[in-house]
């Protein structure tokens, strides 16, 4: 078996390779999280070259760090969390007056109003490329404390659990914005293709 299949399949080793700082470890945590990095910081950011940034930026911090992981949480957990910080903090810096704190969590959801039969949704627009493109638009409407949850979970395929340790939350306040972001991108995706479907 090769030093990557060990790696990818023996956390304990891959965290002593790369506290034996092993290049070939490095190497590997690179090329497993690097483009989920990425996309998780673009998805924030709106902004490519900012997004290869915080990526290098966080693989420079997870270096100087590494000695501080006591292994609690998943390395790809703690992975996301520096990109997720290192993304808000260069928000932040953009919009000095941005809100990123949370509102409380009381279960109101918005009404939607645009209600559509998506099953009798005309199958040409389903598969049109414009569909993806206006799923896109929608993600990247997403006000930021929800889209991150979206992306998490539903674009990078992570648990609940995972979701909520990287945004510091709890599960029913994930669940919550995942619930409330659906809304948003069901909402914001009906209008786009009713004025897709008009044209």
């Amino acid at each position: 078996m090769d030093l990557q299949s060990i790696y990818a399949n023996d956390a304990d080793s891959l965290l002593a390779a790369l506290r034996n700082r092993t290049p070939d470890a490095f190497a590997h945590v690179f090329e497993q999280y690097s483009d989920k990095l990425f996309r998780l910081a673009v998805s924030l950011l709106k902004d490519e070259v900012a997004a290869e940034g915080v990526v290098q930026d966080t693989f420079l911090r997870f270096i100087e760090r590494l000695d501080q992981f006591e292994g609690r949480a998943n390395l790809g957990t703690w992975l996301y969390r520096i990109a997720q910080n290192l993304s808000i903090d260069r928000l932040r810096k953009r919009k000095p007056d941005v809100v990123l704190e949370d509102e409380p969590e009381d279960g109101r959801l918005p009404a939607p109003v645009c209600l559509v039969d998506w099953q009798q949704w005309p199958e040409k627009l389903l598969t049109d490329s414009e569909v993806g493109q206006a799923l896109d638009d929608a993600i990247a409407a997403l006000p930021e404390k929800f889209r991150i949850i979206f992306v998490l979970r539903e674009v990078e395929g992570l648990s609940t659990q995972e979701t909520a340790d990287i945004a510091n939350l709890s599960i029913s306040a994930t669940k919550v914005r995942l619930h409330r972001a659906r809304l948003f991108l069901r909402e914001h995706l009906t209008q786009s293709l009713l004025a897709i479907g008009s044209e």
